[in-house]
């Protein structure tokens, strides 16, 4: 029923191939250490509990286990990380988890059951950004402690308050949010009962194969290698440099002073085209871009005018002459590898019909309006087509560019009025999208459940009970086809504009091997690079 096939087996497949054409140099970093140049201006917060942004994730990824992980071989199911097996009981309310011997926190005290039981409770206690994705089953404050808990030092006991569909959970728990904190340096660390969280935040106490040294904001990230990791890692030093600029990525890999480029635009990596000593890793990604209309501003609730918006984008213009091999075009809020995804590209660029629904709106001469996004490629350069498409139809777009963490921060707080974002799915299941663009039970400041319908105060009530259904339809064709309607209701009067899915490409040395790409950044994996 739910389904990696497609994300993981193209991964998995997808060879390091030849770039091309330019300087060459030979690699000045030492051996034993790994720099990758990326844009790290997204991030604000790496305590898992807390975590949601992509570099975030990523990191967590590699410093953190989890009880479990998809299974790469079949893409349909998930298998034991932490948990070396696990049990569900016939009535789908009991899932038992047994844990590992071998496994061990970077301080060299074993993961144990107490470990899980705290790192849950803690999610469900702080309730921050991705809680949800945990306390969604129905698990609270009240009364997380009897229903997760555990029954022995190996054993994990986890009881919902009401059946779900077995792979739903499973695919939850194996999202970054699930990882596995150590309890005894939390609790050392935390500050007026913040359960570790504020300390957590640029330290780290994970089992994976890495741990935190440092993390200076918008400009670089240190990880070294965890000496009780159960697989030691390939280097003993990953360092992260934020690099804003596409084009100072490529410089710096050409000279060597980064062994992997991670953010190279199709300019870029055309410029590459025939040297044999570069080679590229990619995957598709569960990451979409979209346009967001904030339902406070009365123009953009209308839904004629954001019929208008989506009609007057052109979509393939933006894919061809902006982010060719980078991100392609995608209209749906379930990108294309995702189970449930419809692959059908309902919206074209045409002018005079969104001027006929912007005079169907009584705006026939237009309307002014801002919109956020990040000042760095390729969002810059697609803002600008956005403003010149809105404005061939008498809508005035002014540009409010900043850092990553500031558009976040600002949708977040539900202060724009259009904004041009990014979102990853947090699991591999039609959930994660639908429930993120569909679902608003509740408009208030108050809500739980504080993601993207919420943010642009998009609430529609048939469509949060579609959601809601979906997540207990145990019957696979049924649930399918429940999303398939959801997508179809999205592009008939949501306020979400979908523009691109992503392809991650990493380019690097011949010399530099084992970099693995997954779906989400949190299934990124630094732990097999070696450098020859």
């Amino acid at each position: 029923m739910l389904t990696r096939r497609t994300l993981l087996a193209a991964s998995a497949a997808t060879p390091a191939v030849p770039l091309m054409a330019a300087t060459e140099a030979a690699a000045a970093t030492p051996k034993d250490v790994l720099v990758m140049g990326k844009q790290l201006d997204d991030m604000i917060a790496l305590d898992p509990a807390q975590a949601y942004e992509f570099t975030d994730n990523e990191l967590d990824g590699n410093i953190y286990r989890k009880l479990v992980t998809p299974d790469a071989r079949t893409g349909t199911t998930v298998v034991g990380d932490l948990a070396e097996k696990f049990e569900v009981s016939s009535d789908g309310l009991n899932f038992t988890f047994r844990l590992r011997r071998d496994a061990k926190f970077d301080s060299g005290r074993p993961v144990t059951a107490q470990d899980a039981e705290f790192s849950f409770h803690r999610v469900v206690r702080m309730n921050k950004t991705p809680a949800f994705i945990i306390t969604q089953f129905g698990f609270t404050k009240d009364n997380v402690e009897n229903l997760i808990r555990a029954t022995d030092d190996r054993t994990l006991l986890m009881t919902l308050p009401a059946p779900q569909a077995t792979s739903f959970v499973l695919f939850c728990i194996s999202a970054n949010v699930g990882a596995i904190v150590e309890k005894a340096t939390a609790l050392a660390r935390q500050q007026n009962n913040d359960l570790g969280n504020a300390w957590l935040n640029s330290n780290s106490a994970g089992g994976g194969p890495f741990k935190l040294t440092s993390w200076k904001a918008s400009d670089s990230v240190i990880l070294d290698a965890n000496p009780h990791a159960a697989t030691p890692p390939g280097v003993r030093r990953v360092v992260l440099r934020h690099m804003k600029d596409p084009a100072t990525q490529l410089l710096a890999l050409q000279r060597g002073d980064i062994d992997i480029a991670r953010n190279l635009g199709a300019d870029q990596i055309k410029s590459l085209a025939g040297n044999p000593k570069f080679q590229s890793v990619s995957a598709p990604q569960g990451t979409s871009m979209y346009c967001a209309m904030n339902q406070t501003v009365p123009e953009l609730a209308k839904k004629p005018v954001q019929q208008a918006i989506k009609w007057a984008i052109d979509y393939d213009a933006i894919a061809r002459n902006i982010t060719p091999s980078v991100w392609r075009v995608s209209q749906s809020f379930l990108p294309e590898g995702i189970p449930g995804a419809l692959r059908e590209a309902p919206f074209h660029k045409d002018t005079a019909k969104a001027k006929q629904l912007l005079a169907a709106a009584g705006l026939a001469g237009g309307f002014s309006v801002t919109m956020d996004y990040a000042s760095i490629w390729p969002f810059s350069d697609i803002a600008q087509a956005i403003q010149a498409d809105l404005g061939a139809i008498g809508i005035k777009l002014q540009l409010l560019p900043g850092e990553q963490k500031q558009v976040i921060t600002r949708t977040r707080a539900r202060q724009h009025q259009m904004a041009l974002l990014t979102w990853f799915t947090d699991y591999i299941d039609p959930n994660s999208n639908a429930q993120a663009w569909c679902a608003n039970p509740d408009d208030s400041d108050s809500s739980r459940l504080k993601i993207l319908a919420w943010r642009s105060h998009f609430a529609d009530q048939e469509m949060t009970d579609e959601v809601d259904q979906a997540t207990r339809e145990l019957d696979g064709r049924k649930r399918m086809a429940i999303y398939a309607n959801l997508q179809r209701q999205m592009w008939d009067r949501g306020p979400f504009a979908f523009l691109l899915q992503a392809d991650e490409i990493a380019v690097m040395p011949k010399t530099v091997t084992g970099f693995q790409l997954g779906p989400t950044p949190d299934y990124f994996r630094y732990g097999p690079i070696r450098k020859g």
